[in-house]
């Protein structure tokens, strides 16, 4: 599908540019619920009209049928879901990451380490003592399972445990 301005396929800020506007809502609304071209905004006359439904049929929302009916898109949002965003070539720590929070963790052990100090860097300042509870608080930022990524910081030296467990800190760098 190509809309007026030579783009192709649907896209998410056309899309929200449409729906952000409260005329084109209406008219949506209006068309969704099988209202007839002629009663679409049928209280709105001229260009105003005009402008609303241009806007939904810009976004790919709203299509004209063989007759010159409006129809809802049947499709419009599965499209949209299904684009891809293009992702620049991660590095560092980043690659194992999504939205901030660990999405795997390296099989290589360097990497691992790379991250694991990353993450510990970010979370919990040198020489600051914290509990179990507060270390778990500020993990739980970068993963559901802060038991495994804890236990991680511990054995790869970047996290200490009293020998209670009482207490938590982050070695001083020497």
């Amino acid at each position: 599908m190509s809309g007026a301005s030579g783009h192709s396929g649907p896209h998410w800020r056309r899309v929200a540019a449409a729906l952000a506007n409260r005329d084109a809502r209406m008219a949506y609304a209006q068309i969704v619920l099988g209202a007839k071209p002629a009663e679409v905004l049928s209280h709105m006359h001229g260009e105003r009209r005009t402008r609303a439904i241009g806007f939904l049929l810009e976004a790919g929302l709203v299509e004209r049928t063989g007759s010159d009916e409006l129809e809802a898109s049947g499709t419009i949002f599965r499209d949209l879901l299904t684009q891809q965003p293009r992702r620049l070539p991660q590095t560092g720590v980043a690659r194992f990451m999504h939205l901030g929070r660990i999405e795997r963790y390296p099989a290589n052990m360097a990497q691992r380490r790379e991250l694991l100090a990353w993450i510990a860097s970010e979370a919990i300042r040198p020489g600051e003592k914290l509990t179990e509870k507060q270390v778990n608080a500020r993990l739980l930022s970068y993963t559901d399972d802060v038991v495994m990524l804890r236990r991680y910081l511990i054995d790869f030296g970047l996290l200490r445990r009293t020998p209670s467990g009482s207490s938590y800190s982050r070695p001083v760098e020497e």
